[in-house]
């Protein structure tokens, strides 16, 4: 097979500072040990997150000075809603900054105590928002999914069965709303079957409970169901997600990833109720139903990047160079999650530093490492980010110590994620060196964010 090249020119660079290993050990230090905490400029390669993180094309940039500023009822608003509407067939579509305010809305309206959201699994901020209105958030993902070594087509499908049990014993009367995560995130961002999400509609729909798709990555879960699943090799991209929220009630989404731009999201639904209570508590939080805490040039770009995002060229180079990176890995003897996920890359760190235990956070030793090593920045997908404590104080680890290498769209060359394989596999080389930690500080909430550490 030819080299997959870019399907895109650059037309516009940023220039990297190179910090020296020297300088990388004391920004850490000061940093408390959390690369949250250190300056991107301090920062060589940024593989933290793919959220927010895109490269926007020559026409995002012309929709940017064409955006219609205007307060209510805005011409960009309209372009917008026309281009979400194309793709979820959605009846109601309500623009918010970004995805974790989608899920502010939807979860302080059908949240509360005693209520229960099942998912494939939850990402942190779905999971916060959820918690934070006293509700309870529950992963029910397929058994394979948990396995980081094995090799399957979609490992990041709902457990159907164990789905029905949980409505069973939780009661449907209890369950406001059912999620699935596509592409699979927290899972190592695993793609979602067509086949799972109708047998997971067939199940809500069973017991009156609404599906509703966390959508941030829909258009790669679709690729991967055009490359994987049978009856779907012909069909374009477009008719593929078309179908996949077909069997969904709504779906939040953060427009930072899939929609290719630096801010925005929405919340987009068929419910005449729920839609009207979503609305009224936008207006009293993030803004007017037609721009709900965006500006007009914002909405422009997200019109544009959902159009762009269903290039078959594009999706077959960015799920192409994230399983370039994870060949790379692979054949250095790097446990990763398999086979690569559509956004990053995931490194098993329970096989990675055998010789740390969970609640010596092994996830954080390597993103410090990789940090020092190569100015590298990532994040711990584990114990920091999803444990929780006992009655007696002890941690409750989740079941995979996970250290994400999420790959910004457009950004990166070749030579660059050759440069992070490098580092990574020098440093897998040379993890019995590495060391646990301790944390120093933590919020009650999205810790990870905050958290301050030391070494043991």
């Amino acid at each position: 097979m030819k080299t997959i090249i870019e399907p895109f020119k650059i037309k516009s660079v940023e220039p990297i500072r190179f910090t020296t290993k020297e300088e990388r050990v004391e920004i850490l230090e000061q940093a408390g040990y959390n690369p949250f905490m250190i300056r991107a400029e301090d920062v060589i390669i940024d593989l933290l997150t793919d959220s927010g993180t895109s490269a926007m094309s020559a026409k995002q940039w012309a929709g940017i000075m064409d955006g219609d500023e205007s307060y209510a009822g805005a011409r960009s608003f309209f372009r917008f809603e026309s281009a979400v509407r194309k793709i979820t067939g959605m009846k109601y579509i309500i623009p918010t900054h970004q995805g974790r305010a989608a899920e502010k809305i939807l979860f302080s309206i059908t949240g509360g105590e005693g209520k229960f959201f099942p998912s494939n699994t939850h990402f942190d901020t779905t999971r916060a928002n959820i918690e934070f209105s006293k509700a309870e958030a529950y992963d029910l993902l397929n058994e394979v999914g948990k396995h980081p070594e094995i090799r399957a087509d979609f490992k990041g499908n709902m457990d159907t069965e164990a789905l029905e049990r949980f409505i069973i014993e939780k009661g449907r009367e209890n369950i406001p709303l059912c999620m699935i995560t596509v592409t699979n995130n927290s899972g190592g961002g695993q793609p979602v079957s067509m086949q799972n999400i109708r047998e997971t509609k067939a199940v809500c729909k069973k017991y009156g409970i609404p599906l509703f798709l966390d959508a941030c990555r829909f258009a790669e879960n679709a690729y991967f169901i055009k490359k994987r699943e049978k009856g779907y090799a012909d069909k374009p991209v477009l008719e593929i997600a078309r179908e996949m929220f077909s069997y969904a009630d709504g779906c939040t989404m953060s427009a930072k990833k899939d929609a290719l731009v630096n801010i925005g999201g929405f919340l987009a639904m068929n419910d005449d109720n729920l839609a009207m209570l979503c609305r009224n508590l936008l207006i009293v939080t993030e803004g007017f139903p037609t721009y709900g805490g965006l500006a007009g040039r914002d909405l422009e770009a997200i019109a544009q990047g959902l159009e762009e995002i269903m290039d078959e060229n594009y999706l077959q180079y960015r799920i192409r160079s994230v399983e370039y990176l994870g060949e790379k890995l692979l054949a250095a003897g790097v446990p990763i999650i398999e086979p690569p996920g559509g956004h990053a890359i995931y490194l098993d760190a329970k096989r990675f530093l055998p010789n740390v235990p969970q609640e010596q956070f092994p996830g954080q030793s390597i993103v410090c490492e990789l940090y020092v090593e190569g100015g590298i920045r990532t994040v711990e997908i584990g114990s920091l980010m999803f444990g929780k404590y006992d009655a007696q104080g002890k941690l409750i680890p989740p079941p995979m110590e996970l250290v994400r290498l999420a790959i910004p769209r457009r950004v990166y060359t070749q030579s660059h994620i050759d440069y992070v394989s490098e580092i990574v596999i020098d440093v897998y080389k040379n993890r019995e060196c590495l060391k646990g930690y301790r944390l120093t500080y933590e919020a009650p909430m999205l810790r990870h964010f905050t958290a301050r550490f030391e070494k043991l």
